[in-house]
């Protein structure tokens, strides 16, 4: 008998759909299961998918995909239609995909197998979908759906085992998962879910020629599925024993691929039994599939991260041992795109005059060759400072150094004489090669005395917080930033932080990121800095720990600094610029201790604070006129009189205006409030080096001139000259009142 004969007997036809062609071969016996006449022929697929319900034919594509990459037989339930739209019978079609490579080299499919009718459903029905194609298909979708939600989400390997665990599969959730690594030849569980403490031992490592399915599975990048114990016995016997112990008795072991490469492999194991129908092979290959890519997506991002901390620590200094009446805090926090990392730096250098230098800076740009060049920077301006040059010669060597390595980078792009216009020797941005500056600020600090020397270049000034939490900012003299011309002079500026005192650098990434300008960023950081409460303060006994109380109060100002530009209250505080982009941070917070600082030790009960600053106006530098008058505006911002504080600002531009017309000198502006708050006292002096002494004029209606003396006689409660041994000082005072006088003529 032939076995056409055979199968016709049982109601079974035969089928080859050929894909390359397009066309499908049927039997007597399969054209009649599909509603047509019961002859051999021939039929174009256009005419064959027309018999089966829409719902199923979109399930054939995955499902021979599938066959062919597991290298299985691709099975379907298929309802067969008639021209009205009514279900005929439910066929099963069981068919091997065999490759057929061209002539060109394009690799296609033919399909070869049987067609055999099933009970379900009744003939006559109409096309409703059954529990197969219906609700079971549509859970499926939405389980894919939020898996490749959560995974997608997933940050790290950790997290990706994590979200692998929690996921529970329509119909046949596993209680069992592991997720084995490839490194070289061995294999290894990098996670598992659902085993005990240590079940992982026997499985840790092991070669790829190793007869476990998982290893079969990374040499082939084929699934190997195990519905029964038995089927595990007979393919794998020398690890059954291993398998056994475990209690399940279905698994199934699916590739890890990505693009091409099989990186590992994914085990899936049941306490019930499982047949792995097409539909929960594909369920089971499409979460494969996205579990590889998290994880290729996590590993590399810990790659970066890990990258990107190496790099900071590397770069990034630890600020040397505890200096005697100071504390010090630090933070670095990359841009948030790319490697994290850019040009951003600080550094604390011991001099060997026994004092120590604070530095810090910002090379231009966000991107490696920021960092590296920043790196670079930082070890030409230690090993100049370590060489006891001062702050001035320090800046103009570092500003040398940089202009030299720009200029040298320049050249060798350039070099290659094949090479079009702006293109580098081996193919780089030119951008990248582009020579770039860097500002800086380098603070010399006497940890005895409080004296600061300040040298910048072009970087925001420093900020003082005042003992009683005023804060100014401390305008100091400047040059052009590093790199832009290589002998540069950068002048000095000294003064003094007083005990109680904290001094804030920072780049100008915390004052401007969230769309902030100068004004409106020094504003944000002021009221943190003026909100902080100084730490509850104890004796230093030598036991209560003061000194970390000390350090931990700087620390916690420099998180409040932090959070305020990258906390979630940061999204509170937007400025009033378009452009949003973050940029690196670093800040460095210096205290000297004092009674009112918070940072150490206080009497019961403290008196308030004098606050005070120093300013000098140089002939050369009359804008700094302006800074003068902001200097007294800020030391005078909670003064209860606001017409006093614009009589001194008043006063302030007058005195200093005067020496810089009168005299050939510098003004040097010294300003002091003391007292309690609603009856304090301010003194202020500008002094120069004439010997001039100023004197009564009767300036005329149109005069521009000749008014100080005027002024000082109206405004002030009390002023005058002190003579010195070259030169004068030329001061007023100003008593607070609570409430302003009464007008006369009320």
């Amino acid at each position: 008998m032939r076995t056409e004969d055979v199968l016709a007997a049982i109601a079974t036809g035969l089928w080859r759909w050929d894909n390359a062609s397009g066309t499908v071969a049927l039997d007597s016996e399969a054209a009649r299961l599909l509603g047509l006449p019961a002859q051999p022929v021939v039929l174009p697929e256009v005419a064959v998918r027309s018999r089966f319900h829409p719902v199923d034919w979109n399930e054939i594509n995955g499902i021979v995909n599938l066959a062919v990459a597991e290298g299985t037989l691709a099975e379907a339930r298929l309802r067969i239609m008639d021209e009205d739209g009514r279900v005929l019978r439910t066929v099963r079609s069981r068919s091997k995909p065999v490759e057929n490579r061209s002539s060109d080299g394009r690799v296609d499919y033919e399909l070869i197998g049987t067609i055999q009718e099933i009970a379900e459903p009744q003939p006559g029905t109409t096309a409703a979908h059954t529990p197969i194609t219906g609700d079971w298909r549509r859970s499926r979708e939405a389980f894919l759906l939020d898996a490749g939600r959560a995974l997608a989400e997933a940050r790290s390997t950790a997290e990706v085992l994590r979200v692998a665990a929690s996921l529970s599969m329509p119909g046949f959730s596993p209680d069992g998962l592991a997720v084995f690594g490839v490194v070289g030849d061995r294999l290894s569980v990098i996670g598992h879910h659902g085993h005990g403490p240590g079940a992982e031992g026997p499985f840790a490592d092991m070669g790829l020629d190793t007869d476990y399915p998982a290893a079969e599975v990374v040499r082939t990048g084929r699934a190997i599925y195990l519905p029964s114990p038995e089927e595990y016995k007979r393919r794998f016997p020398a690890t059954w024993p291993l398998a056994q112990w475990f209690g399940r008795v279905s698994w199934a072991f699916l590739p890890l691929i990505v693009a091409g490469r099989t990186m590992g492999a994914w085990m899936a194991a049941f306490k019930h039994p499982v047949s792995f129908s097409p539909d929960e092979r594909s369920v089971l290959t499409t979460v494969a599939r996205m579990l590889a890519q998290a994880l290729q997506r996590a590993g590399v991002a810990e790659s970066e991260r890990e990258l990107t901390t190496g790099l900071q620590r590397s770069m990034m200094p630890h600020l040397g041992p505890e200096i005697p009446g100071m504390a010090i805090a630090a933070r670095y926090v990359p841009t948030g795109g790319g490697l994290q990392v850019g040009g951003d730096w600080y550094d604390m250098i011991p001099l060997p005059s026994g004092r120590f230098a604070l530095v810090i800076g910002d090379v231009q740009g966000h991107d490696v060759r920021a960092a590296g060049l920043m790196g670079q920077l930082r070890i030409a301006v230690r090993a100049y400072a370590s060489e006891g040059h001062r702050p001035d010669a320090v800046l103009s060597r570092a500003s040398r150094f940089l202009a030299g390595l720009g200029s040298s980078q320049g050249a060798g792009a350039g070099s290659d004489p094949d090479s079009g216009p702006g293109a580098s020797p081996h193919g780089e941005d030119p951008d990248f090669l582009s020579p770039r500056f860097a500002t800086c600020l380098y603070v010399e600090c006497d940890p005895e005395t409080g004296v600061l020397e300040v040298a910048r270049a072009g970087h925001p000034d420093p900020a003082v917080r005042m003992a009683d939490g005023t804060v100014l900012m401390r305008p100091t003299a400047g040059g052009l930033p590093l790199g832009i011309v290589p002998d540069t002079d950068y002048p000095t500026t000294r003064f003094t932080l007083e005990p109680g005192e904290t001094m804030m650098l920072c780049t100008d990434g915390l004052i401007e990121t969230g769309g902030h300008d100068l004004d409106t960023g020094w504003a944000r950081l002021r009221a943190i800095l003026e909100s902080e409460p100084p730490a509850p303060a104890e004796p230093d006994d030598g036991r209560s720990g003061a000194g970390r109380d000390r350090v931990g109060h700087l620390e916690r100002l420099a998180d409040l600094l932090v959070q305020a530009v990258h906390g979630p209250s940061s999204h509170h505080t937007t400025g009033p610029l378009a452009d949003r982009r973050e940029d690196d941070i670093a800040v460095v917070l210096l205290c000297r201790e004092g009674a009112d600082c918070g940072c150490g030790s206080a009497p019961a009960h403290p008196a308030r604070p004098a606050r005070r600053t120093m300013l000098t106006v140089a002939q050369a530098e009359p804008e700094r006129i302006a800074g003068a008058r902001r200097q007294i505006r800020e030391l005078l911002h909670d003064w209860a009189d606001s017409d006093q504080v614009d009589s001194a600002v008043l006063m302030v531009s007058e005195m200093v205006t005067n020496v810089l017309m009168h005299t050939d000198g510098d003004a040097l502006l010294v300003a002091e409030a003391v007292g309690e708050l609603g009856a304090r006292r301010l003194r202020l002096e500008v002094a120069d080096s004439s010997d001039e002494l100023p004197h009564r004029r009767q300036p005329g209606e149109m005069a521009s001139s000749g008014r100080g003396v005027l002024l000082l006689e109206m405004l002030a409660d009390t002023w005058g000259v002190d003579p010195r041994g070259e030169g004068k000082s030329i001061w007023f005072e100003l008593y607070e009142r609570s409430k302003p006088d009464p007008d006369p003529l009320d």
